[in-house]
């Protein structure tokens, strides 16, 4: 009679040295090697991104890791919502399919790293959302949008209404994908990057109304308000890119003459309108990697990324925005031993905090993520 074996604890997994979980670390990467893949987001600190396979944004990883013939098992040092995508797109029904019925599991380091925006909007807030709509307006034209920071339940939602998934860098897109199938747009869960991109098309902030799903009722608007609306946007923002001010940006230039501000979309508008360029955390990175020596920048994304950057351009001048440390605190849960511990237990075959999505939720979030590679 066999016995099951229990996982390795976590608690002792602190008490060790950088060095020694650096060399565990490297150990299980050695012993399985391409049948792993460690996901770094650009977010995560230095000392796990050194020791991912891959680094990226959240999408980007989870496409990569799923179009690898080899791996096997996926850590991903990044957000909850991240693995979902993660196994929703490794373990689609064409990979499962070719791999005869082989799952790969997607292990979150630490379950606690969330993502306070992908948490400012539930799927029962959602649902109740489009209820209350049905009751003012045609929501057979309505699309809904979610931004790829959001949960699985949120992206099966989109799927089945008829809707789209968008990153920063395709915003535009899904809205003009959204826009040529109904006359509305449901956005969330972040209000910045729908309102700044929907601003950049040309729709008035007038009919841009800000649904709050602790209001009473309409999420605080009138119906008035939602029958002149084109964009709905959500009450949800990134706690990172909220930070950032304009007055941080009038310092910068009054110090700093010839300084460039570059942000992320996230960013409320007072700060995107002011910023000479914005982009995705891709075209951050690669605004600066394209930039002659001696371009100043000041740069409004997450703390970890602008400090990598200074690092490795110090022939440019690079700075954050912000004069308070901002950081993605959630990201910054999985460390050395969090991710030491996960995949020693993955190694021993005792995986812990393995992501799985629900398959009827796989199957209407992947119909949301493939329409968003229709407009890419």
């Amino acid at each position: 009679m066999s016995t099951a074996v229990a996982p390795l604890e976590f608690p002792p997994y602190r008490t060790l040295a950088n060095d020694e979980l650096r060399a565990r670390i490297q150990a299980v990467r050695d012993e399985m090697g391409s049948r792993l893949l460690i996901l770094g987001h650009h977010y995560q600190q230095d000392e796990v991104i050194e020791l991912a396979d891959l680094t990226g944004d959240s999408y980007q990883l989870s496409q990569m890791a799923a179009s690898s013939v080899d791996c096997r098992c996926i850590v991903f040092c990044g957000v909850h919502f991240m693995a979902e995508t993660a196994d929703i797109l490794a373990n689609r029904p064409e990979k499962l399919t070719s791999r005869a019925g082989e799952r790969i599991p997607v292990v979150l380091p630490d379950m606690a790293a969330g993502c306070s925006m992908a948490d400012m909007a539930a799927i029962g807030q959602i649902e109740d959302a489009w209820e209350q709509l049905a009751e003012v307006i045609d929501v057979s034209d309505l699309t809904p949008v979610t931004y790829i920071n959001s949960a699985a339940s949120l992206k099966a939602f989109v799927g089945r209404h008829g809707g789209i998934v968008c990153t920063s860098s395709n915003a535009r897109a899904a809205l003009e994908w959204a826009f040529a199938r109904t006359s509305r747009v449901m956005f969330f869960p972040d209000q910045h990057l729908g309102r700044n991109t929907a601003l950049g098309m040309g729709v008035p902030l007038e009919a841009m109304p800000v649904w709050d799903p602790y209001a009473p009722e309409l999420g605080g608007s009138t119906a008035e308000q939602l029958v002149a609306s084109r964009v709905i946007l959500w009450k949800g923002h990134c706690s990172v890119h909220q930070m950032f001010r304009p007055e941080h940006v009038a310092q910068f230039r009054a110090n700093h003459p010839g300084i460039k501000i570059l942000v992320h979309p996230e960013c409320p508008r007072e700060v995107f309108d002011l910023a000479d360029e914005s982009g995705s955390t891709g075209k951050i990175i690669k605004t600066v990697e394209a930039a002659p020596a001696g371009t100043k920048w000041a740069i409004g994304t997450e703390l970890h990324l602008v400090n990598r950057l200074k690092q490795q351009h110090p022939e440019q001048e690079i700075h954050f925005l912000s004069p308070v440390v901002c950081m993605c605190a959630t990201m910054y849960r999985i460390d050395l031993a969090h991710l030491a511990w996960s995949l020693e237990n993955l190694a021993a075959g005792t995986p812990v905090n393995v992501i799985r999505v629900d398959e009827e939720t796989a199957q209407w979030s992947l119909t949301a993520l493939e329409r968003m590679l229709e407009v890419r």
